[in-house]
């Protein structure tokens, strides 16, 4: 099921751009590096919505080769399966945090999915070629680690006090508070786990960012604003910075 509305149409110029950039894995890497954003995110700190108003606001601000900027938030995981023709159902070995060794070993046995070391090479694989084809955002899977080397990226932590969050989770959910706290406690640990884990970094430290924003006092699209504002700076100085040959 897909869920948001615009999500078919974005999938289907990432495939366009995918098929014609011949940047064919990440080896192939274009001469001119793309605008792009990744956006790490405490649960519940509204990068879901910051998405969907940067996506209108860069299409008509940052949109030099009028491509159109595709977001891609809890889908990230199943168009990078789709991309490298893995069935989409193998997002469930590949939750941000780790699965049991047992569980891992079992089903890479019984032949339901490739080892998971192979699977995190492959996803990485397309977040990376989708950051050099450009005008993407990306929302969690370490997206900005994974793109570190890339000049012309925007790295984004969105950050919010934990009862606000809990609050936005429960209506989201339609769940008691008590539940959605937990789930909130719950996704944030293993989040923290998996980037230790992969990265040996620590999820929270501002260094890993451009811009840190608090979303308590700030509406998606003012905080949608300041990024944007953000993303002409990198653009501009990635432009300034003569390329080795």
């Amino acid at each position: 099921m897909i869920p948001h509305t615009y999500l078919e149409h974005s999938l289907s110029v990432l495939h366009t751009r995918l098929a014609s950039n011949p940047a064919r894995s990440s080896s192939l890497i274009p001469a001119e590096q793309r605008p792009f954003i990744t956006i790490s995110r405490e649960t519940g700190a509204g990068a879901t919505s910051l998405g969907q108003h940067l996506v209108p606001l860069l299409n008509q601000e940052i949109d030099s080769d009028r491509q159109g900027w595709v977001f891609l938030d809890k889908d990230l995981l199943t168009q990078a399966l789709l991309h490298h023709q893995l069935p989409s159902r193998l997002a469930d070995f590949l939750p941000e945090d780790r699965i049991s060794e047992t569980e891992a070993v079992i089903g890479e046995l019984m032949g339901l999915h490739p080892s998971l070391w192979q699977l995190e090479q492959q996803i990485s694989a397309a977040i990376l070629q989708l950051a050099h084809v450009g005008h993407v955002i990306f929302a969690g899977r370490a997206a900005n680690l994974i793109t570190r080397s890339l000049s012309s990226g925007l790295h984004v932590r969105l950050v919010a006090p934990l009862d606000l969050r809990v609050a936005r989770m429960a209506a989201h959910l339609g769940c008691p508070i008590d539940e959605a706290r937990a789930l909130v406690e719950k996704t944030d640990l293993a989040r923290q786990r998996f980037v230790r884990s992969h990265f040996d970094r620590d999820l929270d430290d501002p260094l890993l960012y451009d811009l840190v924003i608090n979303t308590l006092n700030l509406s998606p699209n003012s905080a949608a604003r300041l990024v944007a504002t953000a993303l002409r700076e990198r653009v501009g100085h990635a432009a300034a910075t003569p390329h080795p040959v």
